[in-house]
């Protein structure tokens, strides 16, 4: 039997678009993804979000919203989709090679912030280790903070987090910067912001106490080591959308992202919709996804009743 809707991804838009398809009866069937939630579930404080105004943690909120949309019948299958047919409907899924159909699909898989890989990174992340300098930013108010990178988001973290921090420091690993230059003269420009140049990070430090206290930099022209001390370090070496599943099977741009028809959460294949950070290189917020999500659903049920 075919299924009215299936999500593919959980997080803010996934379990918006679930949330809303539920409540009006369509059945949803959603997988959550080899990372449930999200990425924030890799998030501690969230303070942006409307209705907390003593902040959530990340994975409360996620766990918040898969309650809600288990309470008002959303199927959830803690899998990840393996294959995709989109050629004809019904549409197909398979999971753990088992094929799912539906008459609808939302795809909600999200995106990654690409990192640079170190166990220590990794072990911080979420406690001084941050790739959002608009959700983390508020926690650094007259802190040091260093940001890796050398492009745009890079230049736009730095520029964002003088706001709060009292020092920024941009660690580059070239000798100049790949940003454009209207955003290179406002980082240069700006007092609070030092650049460290043929530099990159290779240990963060405070593993031990559950905190960022500095890194560890290597010089990439005399190999040395240094040890820099700072409260928090931005990675703003790009993102990545969770999008290796739908190449050649939908229209991506030409950084891997979803298109979508500008104004709806409509892909070039009627029927199958995206919402979330998968189709937004943009905003890339909790917020703005959990409302590309309600869009997408509301399409899904307009696009069900017009085509049953």
């Amino acid at each position: 039997m075919s299924n009215k809707i299936i999500i593919i991804g959980s997080g803010p838009a996934g379990w918006t678009a679930a949330i809303y398809a539920s409540r009006a009866l369509l059945s949803p069937v959603l997988f959550e993804g080899a990372e449930p939630g999200g990425q924030l579930t890799t998030t501690t404080e969230v303070e942006n979000f409307p209705g907390f105004p003593e902040g959530v943690m990340g994975p409360e909120l996620m766990k918040k919203c898969k309650e809600q949309a288990k309470k008002f019948g959303t199927e959830i299958i803690s899998e990840f989709v393996e294959v995709v047919d989109f050629s004809s409907r019904p549409f197909k899924v398979t999971s753990k090679g088992k094929v799912y159909e539906a008459e609808t699909v939302i795809i909600s898989t999200g995106a990654s912030a690409r990192r640079l890989g170190l166990p220590s990174e990794k072990a911080l992340y979420g406690h001084g280790v941050s790739a959002c300098a608009t959700c983390d930013g508020f926690f650094f108010k007259g802190k040091k903070v260093i940001v890796v990178g050398g492009g745009d988001a890079a230049m736009e973290e730095a520029d964002f987090l003088t706001r709060f921090a009292n020092e920024v420091t941009i660690v580059h690993r070239g000798s100049a910067f790949r940003a454009s230059k209207i955003m290179q003269d406002r980082v240069t420009q700006n007092k609070k912001i030092n650049v460290v140049w043929n530099s990159e990070v290779v240990e963060v430090l405070g593993a031990d106490v559950g905190r960022v206290t500095g890194v560890k930099l290597k010089d990439a022209t005399t190999g040395e080591i240094r040890e820099m001390q700072t409260d928090g370090m931005f990675t703003a070496i790009g993102h990545e959308p969770n999008t290796a599943l739908f190449k050649g099977v939908l229209d991506l741009d030409e950084r891997n992202y979803i298109k979508t028809i500008p104004g709806t959460s409509q892909t070039n294949i009627p029927g199958v919709f995206a919402a979330g950070d998968v189709q937004d290189a943009k905003y890339r917020q909790a917020i703005t996804a959990a409302g590309s999500g309600c869009m997408a659903a509301l399409e899904a049920e307009r696009f069900l009743a017009k085509n049953e």
